[in-house]
């Protein structure tokens, strides 16, 4: 306990961070059980910093471990539960709990024999608290953690504050909403770094290099994530690596995926399920057509990588304006709100509205009779009727 303890000191000393997640005011830190997900790199271990930094300082009440700490020497999470309390342990946040092979059975047990015990745990995006017989779905709350949204990159490089807006408010207010944002900055010097290098919290740290560590951060997540949490054999990464350069050079794509399981070597059963793991783990984004979920065998109708910094991985100098517009539009807004194809436009969003994504020249023709049909245009400060600028989508969160 006492090199836990040490170690737990060791990252509150080096906390250094220039920003705060808008999440941490909406997590109930109090409640018993609490799971955090989210894709790697988004910022959830640092924000537990903050929390416990801020709220607990040095005191040994709280207690934070990371279950990848090669160090970590309890076989039983639920003995390191019992031996925190006798120690006058009040909170235990537990980083990378899938790391941890029995983790659902023995969170549940300490949730169970430890009431007063309160415990946050983070996880992969790809974390399935459903599984097995130690369900957590009724005892954990759980929160996902998306990167940096447009709103919050402009937060932390103007040092100005924004509100977050709802899908219905921008409809009905974007030229009001979009005027006064544009009278505190300038909107255009900030959102091309944004689609660049703004949605992953550590471009703070060393924007030279940025491309190259969100490469490595694809990497552990289809060498480590995946094999873990979604049944796939590790020999078949290499396939699944490949998977990704070809939708990566493709996207936006209506895959075929016949193809695409030719050209891997594997079933298509395969290649779906590989699609729905990927989109999980927040490498991709899947759109399928209106009024179709995702089933175990649903084709997906477009298939984008999950935020436009990703795309910059594959390609140095991105040649598809079209494609950094859709991916971003859709990233922000999935986040709250389900997207899916449209016979017209581009999207249907939750149901009822139909956007076609263009620049600032696009006219009404591809959605003319459409109901509630609008034109999300790049390029533009502000809007007028039904032609809202692009960026503005980013303040959704």
């Amino acid at each position: 306990m006492e090199k836990l303890y040490l170690r737990h000191k060791g990252l509150l000393n080096a906390l250094k961070t220039k920003y705060e997640s808008s999440i941490i005011n909406d997590i109930p830190w109090d409640d018993q059980l609490v799971g955090i997900t989210g894709a790697r790199g988004v910022g959830k271990t640092t924000m537990i910093l903050q929390y416990i930094k801020k709220t607990y300082g040095y005191d040994k009440k709280a207690l934070y471990l990371s279950l990848d700490d090669i160090a970590f020497s309890y076989d039983n999470l639920v003995d390191l539960a019992e031996d925190f309390l006798k120690i006058g342990g009040e909170q235990l946040f537990i980083d990378e709990i899938h790391k941890h092979s029995n983790w659902a059975q023995e969170i549940k047990n300490i949730y169970d024999f430890y009431p007063d015990l309160k415990v946050v745990f983070t996880g992969s995006s790809i974390l399935d608290i459903h599984k097995g017989q130690a369900d957590l779905s009724r005892r954990a709350l759980i929160f996902n953690m998306n990167g940096l949204s447009f709103r919050e990159f402009l937060q932390i490089e103007s040092k100005q504050q924004f509100a977050v807006y709802s899908l219905n408010e921008i409809i009905k207010n974007h030229e009001k909403i979009s005027f006064e944002i544009s009278k505190k900055i300038k909107v255009f010097q900030y959102f091309k770094d944004y689609l660049h290098h703004g949605y992953y919290p550590y471009y703070l740290k060393d924007k030279k290099h940025y491309h190259i560590r969100l490469s490595s951060t694809l990497n552990q997540i289809v060498e480590t994530d995946l094999p873990l949490l979604s049944n796939i054999n590790p020999q078949y990464i290499p396939k699944i690596k490949r998977l990704i350069n070809i939708l990566a050079n493709e996207i936006p794509v209506s895959p075929n995926i016949s193809a695409l399981a030719s050209a891997i070597s594997v079933s298509w059963q395969s290649v779906i399920h590989y699609l729905q793991s990927l989109h999980k783990a927040k490498i991709i984004n899947i759109v399928y057509p209106k009024a179709k979920g995702i089933s175990a065998l649903a084709k997906p109708e477009k298939v984008y990588l999950h935020h436009p910094n990703l795309i910059y991985v594959f390609t140095e100098h991105v040649q598809n304006k079209g494609n950094l517009r859709e991916t971003f539009f859709a990233n922000q807004l999935l986040h709250r709100h389900s997207i899916s194809t449209s016979p017209k436009g581009d999207f249907v969003v939750d149901g009822k509205y139909t956007f076609e994504i263009g620049g600032k020249n696009k006219d009404y023709r591809q959605i003319a009779g459409e109901k509630n049909s609008f034109i999300a245009a790049d390029d533009i400060e502000q809007g007028f009727g039904n032609k809202i600028p692009l960026w503005l989508f980013g303040f959704v969160y």
